[in-house]
């Protein structure tokens, strides 16, 4: 009895202690770290009553599914913050208000869907931010305005298609990216994420790459490896045909006016609605042909080259030879051959 009323006494002072110091239940507090431990608790809300000076707040492998706007109002001084495993499936413009001196976020194996340009921009000192496996759709054209601190982003194991060039432009710090497993799109508009990603990588940056998910002829392969003549023009959207036909319109509303009888008559009228035919992208068979014939030509062209050098040589050579022939011929012959004549002409005479 003695020993178990010691045990009891131990404990509940350490419970005392805990709760002058503001540790909330089902977590450990480490003053000397200034963290602390909340993993494995089975949480379902941020804990309230955090010691005011924690810098490392643990938080994985709970049942977290909403952060309030005040959740981390006591905490100003966190620095590293673990929500990984958790059920978070979204987050508000000012879920991290306050945390100027949060470095790294850790929110890995969550729900989340989307991200709000705002949800960040209350973090000027954010170094390591990791969103994957999570749903992520689609990001936005920042991550906002004071991120540009930011040295790693993963986001593995999304549901991302594409990434704006712009976002990326907005991270000039950014070391590490990081982006596997998503269902990234190889078509027109992925051509900005490759140029990025090129620049990037010369420069000294690390990334997984980026393999094809769509369209099934790219499928498997990596985004750096396809050539760019592969990709073709973009078709124009709904909005830039709305534009053009506007203006279009604006150019010829007078001899619209005056051409109204066509209305009845056929599809005179419809013709300046249509939009243009989009663009058709670049064909690699009619790129090979091209290459074909082209060499094929240059071949024959080759040919008859090499034959007029040919021929030339052989003439060049049968004159000289001519020439050397009749400078190297018995000067006898020709004095015989002028005696010979003198008779002829006496006889003629």
């Amino acid at each position: 009895m003695t020993m178990k009323g010691s045990l009891l006494f131990v404990s509940s002072v350490v419970i005392l202690i805990n709760m002058v110091r503001g540790c909330p239940p089902k977590c450990r507090c480490h003053p000397f770290s200034k963290s602390v431990d909340c993993r494995n608790q089975g949480l379902v809300d941020i804990p309230s009553h955090l010691p005011a000076e924690t810098q490392i707040l643990l938080l994985s492998n709970n049942h977290i599914q909403k952060i309030s706007q005040s959740a981390f109002t006591d905490t100003l001084a966190l620095k590293i913050l673990d929500l990984s495993n958790n059920s978070v499936s979204g987050l508000l413009p000012g879920t991290f208000k306050g945390l100027r001196n949060l470095q790294i976020l850790n929110l890995t194996k969550n729900f989340i869907e989307y991200v709000d340009n705002r949800t960040f921009s209350s973090l000027p000192h954010l170094k390591e931010l990791d969103l994957s496996s999570n749903n992520i759709l689609s990001l936005p054209g920042t991550l906002g305005n004071n991120t540009w601190n930011i040295t790693l982003l993963s986001l593995k194991h999304n549901k991302l298609q594409k990434v704006d060039r712009l976002l990326l432009e907005s991270l000039p710090n950014l070391k590490v990216i990081l982006f596997k497993g998503n269902y990234w799109q190889c078509n027109c508009q992925v051509f900005g994420l490759k140029l990025w990603l090129e620049s990037f990588l010369y420069r000294g940056g690390v990334s997984d790459g980026v393999i094809c998910a769509t369209p099934g002829n790219r499928k498997g392969k990596d985004l750096l490896r396809i050539p760019y003549e592969l990709y073709g023009i973009c078709p124009h959207t709904v909005s830039e045909v709305h534009q053009a036909n506007t203006h279009h319109y604006a150019e010829h509303r007078s001899s619209l006016k005056h051409g109204r009888h066509n209305e009845h008559g056929g599809d005179g009228s419809r013709a300046h609605c249509e939009p243009k035919p989009k663009p058709r992208p670049v064909s690699l068979r009619h790129a090979i042909a091209t290459v074909v014939i082209t060499g094929v030509v240059c071949g024959i062209v080759c040919l008859m080259m090499l034959a007029a050098a040919v021929y030339g040589c052989a003439y060049a050579a049968i004159t000289a030879k001519y020439h050397r022939e009749n400078s190297h011929s018995p000067p006898g012959k020709e004095k015989g051959s002028v005696e010979e004549s003198k008779p002829f002409q006496s006889s003629m005479a």
